[in-house]
């Protein structure tokens, strides 16, 4: 069984390049159907999720 590769606010917000307060204020006002694992008071990311939300907001043209 392969268990998802799971990233911490910090890491999540360099994967997509942004900074990581952005993630908790998407993740406190739903801006954005970005799944998160909450473990006490840690959050975590899987890198699937985040691939999929990049995918989801490619733009093709042409």
């Amino acid at each position: 069984m392969n268990k998802p590769r799971l990233l911490n606010r910090k890491e999540a917000a360099e994967y997509l390049n942004i900074k990581h307060q952005t993630l908790a204020v998407w993740a406190s006002n739903d801006r954005y159907d970005l799944p998160y694992l909450k473990v006490g008071s840690r959050v975590f990311y899987r890198q699937e999720d985040l691939e999929f939300f990049l995918n989801s907001r490619t733009i093709k043209r042409g």
